[in-house]
This record gives structure tokens, C-alpha cells and sequence, in this order.
């Protein structure tokens, strides 16, 4: 049995998914004294579904979170055996890294991250209840009765919560294939009166890739120059592989269609809403019905695994059809599934719930992050348990806080706790408003020294990021230095008029084909210049007058952000607001203007008698 003093851990983390290990190394990193507590050892880093990191706006994720050293990008690197840059033909802010990950080469470098964590402590063991004093949650409770005590608690169930699988008409309780659900545990979230909604998220069958014939399938090729997540990466480190592609037809259409009744979905078994960003291959037939064909990606799970993800064919059939429609795709006549597809049901919190710390504002000392929270994603989960695991290390101090002005973790985070979910939360770079100073190749100027500050990177992360922002601010001042006729300029192909103005080199790098090759064309000097310190300038450059006019929207919304609302402020007392609006701000209970005025149904007059009282309140406390 394990016992343990009171407060004996400033941190426990409940569960060791990618939200989990991300909050506990993150508390870790700020010298907390940290309980990781998990079912099982080896489930640490699991990817349970995809075996993929990053693609759009959630590879600017990932990159956020390196820039805090958090491990993500690091774990992503060490098992990448399919490096892409998704969108390269278009701007820098909306390309997103991506990468096929080996799934036991991510969980060894999981593994040896832990190792390397000195003092942070793991656990095996199911957490059944929390210890709740003085309106503190002060701990938990494990199934042996044990108790943990802590400072802060950090819980990432993921789809453990009263987690229902569904294959066909078969529905047995399950967190994922193969793991018990955590029953006791919703049933104790059940008695701290919070709004739970039900969600889904579904798997399709995997395939054993040595019964697909290979031979008539497009092949996905990795890029030759690969963008890696962490920038502290060097070299590749593994083997780079192709994935297959396939697509459905009619006649895999037809064998969907035929067997709806059968899907646990249209069957009506499921009541929890699914994610439409990503459908189901039966969501896909209605939605789409006009369509003969999808694509299918047939991805390696490994360099040494013959296990296929066919990415795109989730499902809840019974196994019987998803035989058939599988075998019906080209390639995939003779495959066998190695496991069938599923559809899996889970309680979420209404992140509503939260402050912009990710702790509940019913329970204080109780963070939630990751799929608890309404979202989908490893990359979302992880880039959570950051934020809950560095203000869970934090209590008792000012919360460090992300902004939506700053990053794509500000965004997700405001989101949720405004707005809530009505579906699994997806990451886009359509929802920052800023995206063109939230690019992944910046993640590190914009956050690293908020991380630094924070106190939550290693100095060997500090050294290589001054040494790079040394490099940076020379470049910059050597092409600020340079001047370039525009007859000189149009003939190295940039796109001038001949008899305009001498452009600094700084500024040519923000003109249509002022690419560094052509700067290096007519100046030795910038030739001999670190390319890849030239590359990151050319992308600031590129932006700059752009980001100087988003710049200006994010000070009118900082001012805004700096008009804080008392978390006691009587809303329903409010005269000249609609009953509607005074129970979305007391449900919401809105941190700042700016949050209240993102608020759906929030009128520029309810915000403007709203910052009156602010004002009033703060005149009376200063007499």
C-alpha cells in the first residue's frame, strides 16, 4: 500500500496521456514536487489513436509548447519517421509541421524524458476520489483506499469518464480499447454540481500491412528538407518512410450505406456529439452523398510495426462491414484488420467551468485539461497540461496567463472557458485573429521568454535561444545596413519598379520574389550570412507591415485584457441588462472586458454599462 504525509507533493497529476505528462514534467520544470499517478507505467505517451503529431494549427501548438520546453516536440522529433510541411506553397502562418510517429519510439522517448526528470515521481494506480477540505481540493484518493495529499491536482481523464466503446450493436464500458473506465471518479465530478455533456470520438479498423498489395496505391513521400517541432532538434533521427493512399468508391459507398441501421451512431446507440472536423466514414456517406470517392491514407505505425492506420475511415460498423467496406478499396481486397474500429463515448466538463488558469472556479486547486475539457487532439491535450500543469505549480500566485494576442494555446484556452463546446474542439488557424504573428516559426521568440520568465526553461534552452536571438538581431542590423537600387533589384528578378526608391536589405526580403537567393545574387555579403538566420528574417520581413497593423489591434484588445473583473462581481444585480445576458456572464464569470465581450450575445451597449460599473467600483475603492 502507499502512504504518504500530508502535502506531501505540491502537484499530483491524474493520468499520463499527452495532457497528463505535459502538465507533470511542466510542474516539474517550475521545481514543484510532482506525483504523476497512472494505471499503468507503460501507458506513459501512449497514442492511443493516430500515430501522427502536428498538421495545421496543431503543429503551431506543438510548437508553442516546445518553446516552453515542454516535451511534445521533442518526443515528436525522436520517433518522426515522416516529416511534412503542410501548406509550404503558402505563407509562413498558415503552414503547419507535421509528422508519421514511430508509436514505440514516442513512448521509449516518453519514457526516457521521465527518467531523466529527477525527483518527479510516478505512480501506478487508479485515482477513485478526490480529498476535498475547506472547499480545497487538497488531494486524492486511490482504489485501495490510500490517499495522496497535494497543493494542486491536476486531472486529464481523457475518454476514461464513464467511457462507453461501441462496435456495431456491441457497447461495453471501456477508456480505450483494452482499459477499464473511471466510473467512481464521474461519479464523484457528478457531486461537485458541474455541468457533464457527453462526446465521441472514434478509431477506424487497423490493417496488417503485409496483406495489402502495395503495388497500384499512390505513395505519400516525406519531404527531402524536413521542418522539425522542437527547436532545439538537429538531424532526423530515424529512418523516413512513404505512406500508401487509397480512396473509397461506389461500391464501398454502397456497402456503408446498406448497413447504416447497423452503426452504433445511426443506429441511435450513441447520444454523444462527435467531431465534425473529423467524421466518421458513415458521416461522411450521408453528409457528402454526392461523392463517390474519399481518400484514404494507409500510414505505418512504425518502422518495425506492420500495423496500418488507415486515416479516414473511422467507424462504429459492426466488424462484419467493415470488413466488407475496407476489402472493397483498391489494395485492400485481401487485408486483414487487426483490430476493428470504434466509436467511443465519454463525460466532459463544460470547460465554462474554468478559468483561464484551467482550474474550476467551484473547486479550488483542481485544474482540468485535455479531453475532460471538450477537446480532441494529443496536441490540444498536451498543450493544456501545460497551461494547468505551470499554474498548478503556481498556486497561490498570479496565474500565468496566455493570450490570445500572444499564441494559439491563448486562443484554445479563451475558447473554451468563454465560449464552451458544443462539439470536440479542433484547433484551426481560422480561429486567431493574430495568425499572422502567431506563426510556428516564431513560437520560440513570442514564448520562450514568458517560459523563461516563468522560470520553467532549462538554461541550456535559454543559452541556445539567446545565442539564436544574438544571430537574429545582427542579420537583421547587417541588411539594415545594406541598400539596394531597384534597377539592381529588378534585375535579380524582384518584382519593382525599376526607377523607384534604394530599399534596405530588410525591406527587399518583404517584396514579392525578395527572396534571400536573389539578395544573394547582388551582395556578396549577404551570401555569407547563416541561411537559415536569413530564412526566419526573410519571414519576418515578409510580414511586417502587416504585423504592424495587428499589432495595433492588439493593444485596443490588451487594454480591454487589462480591465479585470472581480471574480465576486454581482452580474444578476446589473440594471439595464437582459436577464439572457446577466446568466451568461454569472455562468461564464468573465476574467476581463475582453472575455466578456467575447461572450455569444454580448452587445457593444451591455459591455459599455458593464466597464460603467467596472469604473464606479474602482472610484469607490479608491475613496
Amino acid at each position: 500500500m502507499f502512504h504518504v504525509k500530508h502535502q506531501d507533493f505540491d502537484v499530483v497529476v491524474v493520468g499520463g496521456g499527452h495532457a497528463g505528462a505535459e502538465a507533470a514534467h511542466a510542474a516539474w520544470r517550475m521545481g514543484a514536487r510532482v506525483c504523476l499517478i497512472t494505471m499503468r507505467r507503460r501507458d506513459l505517451g501512449v497514442m492511443s489513436c493516430n500515430p501522427a503529431i502536428g498538421g495545421l494549427g496543431k503543429g503551431h501548438l506543438v510548437r508553442e509548447i516546445d518553446a516552453f520546453d515542454g516535451i511534445m516536440g521533442r518526443l515528436a522529433d525522436a520517433s518522426g519517421i515522416q516529416f511534412r510541411l503542410l501548406n509550404r506553397k503558402k505563407g509562413p502562418a498558415v503552414q503547419g509541421p507535421r509528422t508519421q510517429a514511430d508509436r514505440n519510439l514516442y513512448a521509449a522517448a516518453a519514457a526516457a524524458e521521465f527518467a531523466a526528470a529527477d525527483g518527479l515521481r510516478l505512480l501506478e494506480a487508479e485515482v477513485c476520489d478526490l480529498i476535498v477540505r475547506n472547499g480545497k481540493c487538497v488531494g486524492v484518493v486511490l482504489a485501495d483506499g490510500s490517499q495522496v495529499f497535494s497543493t494542486s491536482v491536476v486531472l486529464t481523464t481523457g475518454t476514461f469518464l464513464r467511457g462507453l466503446i461501441h462496435i456495431g450493436d456491441e457497447t461495453h464500458e471501456a477508456g480505450r480499447m483494452g482499459d477499464a473506465p473511471s466510473v467512481r471518479l464521474a461519479e464523484r465530478m457528478d457531486e461537485l454540481d458541474l455541468e457533464l455533456g457527453r462526446l465521441k470520438t472514434g478509431t477506424p479498423p487497423r490493417l496488417d500491412g503485409r496483406t495489402i498489395d502495395w503495388t497500384n496505391l499512390e505513395s505519400q513521400e516525406a519531404d527531402e528538407d524536413p521542418v522539425q517541432f522542437s527547436f532545439l532538434s538537429g538531424h532526423v533521427q530515424n529512418r523516413q518512410i512513404a505512406c500508401g493512399i487509397t480512396h473509397t468508391n461506389v461500391q464501398t459507398h454502397e456497402i456503408i450505406q446498406k448497413n447504416l441501421d447497423r452503426s452504433a451512431m445511426y443506429g441511435g446507440r450513441i447520444s454523444g456529439t462527435g467531431p465534425r472536423y473529423c467524421p466518421s466514414i458513415e458521416d461522411k456517406i450521408v453528409r457528402f452523398a454526392g461523392k463517390d470517392s474519399h481518400q484514404v491514407f494507409l500510414e505505418p505505425e512504425g518502422l518495425d510495426d506492420h500495423t496500418i492506420y488507415p486515416n479516414g475511415i473511422s467507424t462504429s460498423l459492426p466488424v462484419d462491414v467493415q470488413t466488407d467496406y475496407v476489402r472493397s478499396m483498391v489494395g485492400l481486397e485481401q487485408v486483414k484488420i487487426l483490430q476493428p474500429g470504434y466509436a467511443i463515448e465519454y463525460d466532459y466538463v463544460d470547460p465554462r467551468a474554468l478559468s483561464h488558469s484551467l482550474e474550476l472556479r467551484k473547486l479550488p486547486g483542481l485544474y482540468l485539461a485535455g479531453q475532460i475539457n471538450g477537446t480532441t487532439g494529443y496536441e490540444e491535450a498536451a498543450a493544456q497540461g501545460l497551461v494547468a500543469g505551470l499554474n498548478a505549480a503556481n498556486a497561490n500566485k498570479e496565474p500565468i496567463r496566455f493570450t490570445r494576442d500572444a499564441s494559439y494555446i491563448g486562443v484554445m484556452i479563451d475558447d473554451l472557458v468563454t465560449q464552451g463546446v458544443a462539439e470536440p474542439y479542433r484547433m484551426f488557424t481560422s480561429r486567431a485573429e493574430f495568425r499572422l504573428v502567431l506563426r510556428a516559426d516564431n513560437a520560440d521568440q513570442r514564448l520562450t521568454p514568458i517560459g523563461i520568465g516563468a522560470g520553467c526553461v532549462s538554461e541550456a534552452r535559454r543559452m541556445v535561444f539567446a545565442d539564436k536571438m544574438e544571430q537574429l538581431e545582427k542579420t537583421r542590423s547587417i541588411l539594415d545596413g545594406l541598400k539596394f537600387s531597384s534597377r539592381e533589384l529588378a534585375g535579380a528578378g524582384v518584382k519593382v519598379n525599376p526607377d523607384g526608391p534604394r530599399r534596405t536589405g530588410f525591406e527587399v526580403l518583404g517584396l514579392p520574389m525578395g527572396t534571400p537567393a536573389a539578395l544573394c545574387s547582388i551582395s556578396g555579403e549577404v551570401s555569407e550570412l547563416d541561411p537559415q538566420v536569413v530564412d526566419q528574417v526573410a519571414k519576418d520581413a515578409l510580414y511586417a507591415n502587416y504585423v504592424a497593423r495587428q499589432d495595433k489591434d492588439a493593444e485596443a484588445l490588451q487594454r480591454d485584457e487589462n480591465v479585470r473583473i472581480p471574480h465576486d462581481f454581482p452580474f444578476s444585480s446589473l440594471e439595464g441588462l437582459s436577464n439572457e445576458v446577466k446568466e451568461k456572464l454569472i455562468r461564464v464569470a468573465p476574467e476581463t472586458l475582453a472575455q466578456a465581450g467575447r461572450i455569444e450575445g454580448m452587445t457593444p451597449a451591455a459591455l459599455t454599462l458593464l466597464l460603467s460599473h467596472l469604473r464606479r467600483q474602482q472610484l469607490a475603492r479608491g475613496a
